[in-house]
């Protein structure tokens, strides 16, 4: 199934000693690249997580962020940290016996400073798994999310593709068209100028004509782009890379229809295979 590169899951989870959350977003990239952002506690998870991820996904630039509120009405998530408290209190006292005025130092200021309250009662390696279990649920969601917009992304290059091959097939079937009109053009001049000419002559400035004029490679190139295109739409495995290429080929054939054109109307389709083509190839961008 087509999967388009960018997506965005959301994913949350309560523990005995808060809530955990994830928030991952996809975009576009040539590789997989992931970024994360975790909580320092819960560090030592993210080995595990790189691991879950590359094993989910293929291309992308992958931005992970994991999140933690801690609930402080759980008994045993908050604790005191009794070494610093002493050693505020001995400060204290100090300072008053230099300056010989009673310290204004209360409860609340003591509550207040950094690292009087602790977290030591949070089982983190416990968090820590809960917290890879949790990403699991969320790189599912994002690959739904993924795939809904693959669909869609997909949906647009087929139609685009018929698009194409009705431009394709416009074109093949004007070619004995323009070789004739060039016989009669050709016919016409000699004409003019009143002068006999050699049956067989007429005959070769033809067949040099359909040779130089003559596109039916590119169409059938064209042609097989398209089938292998579509081949690659219905494929299980990330087909980005290969669309792109496919692209690629296929606006070199429209090019080169266009640099052999030798009537309007192939010029003209030359040119809309491209502005078809270039849409295809902005979307496909998208495609993991």
């Amino acid at each position: 199934m087509t999967a388009s590169m960018t997506a965005f899951a959301r994913n949350h989870m309560a523990t005995n000693w808060g809530q955990l959350s994830w928030e991952i977003r996809s975009t576009n990239h040539r590789y997989l690249d992931i970024s994360l952002r975790l909580p320092e506690p819960l560090r030592s998870a993210e080995e595990a997580i790189r691991e879950r991820i590359n094993k989910q996904l293929a291309r992308g630039k992958i931005e992970c962020c994991l999140r933690f509120q801690v609930d402080h009405n759980h008994p045993g998530t908050m604790a005191i940290n009794g070494q610093l408290v002493d050693r505020l209190t001995e400060m204290a006292n100090e300072i008053e016996k230099r300056i010989h005025e009673s310290s204004s130092m209360g409860v609340t200021d003591i509550l207040n400073w950094p690292g009087v309250i602790t977290e030591d009662g949070i089982d983190y390696p416990s968090l820590a798994v809960n917290a890879v279990d949790l990403i699991d649920d969320a790189l599912q969601d994002l690959i739904k999310n993924r795939q809904r917009e693959g669909e869609r992304l997909a949906e647009m290059v087929r139609e685009r593709l018929t698009e194409i091959t009705e431009q394709v097939q416009t074109v093949r079937s004007i070619l004995p068209e323009i070789i004739e009109a060039y016989r009669q053009r050709l016919e016409g001049r000699l004409n003019e100028l009143k002068e006999s000419f050699d049956p067989g002559r007429l005959e070769q400035e033809l067949v040099i004509f359909a040779s130089k004029s003559d596109v039916a490679e590119e169409l059938d190139r064209l042609t097989s782009h398209i089938t292998e295109t579509q081949h690659a739409l219905a494929s299980e495995k990330p087909v980005g890379r290969r669309l792109d290429f496919l692209m690629q080929e296929m606006n070199r054939e429209a090019n080169t229809l266009g640099s052999k054109s030798s009537d309007i109307r192939v010029t003209k389709t030359s040119i809309e295979l491209k502005v078809l083509i270039e849409q295809i190839r902005e979307q496909v961008q998208n495609i993991e």
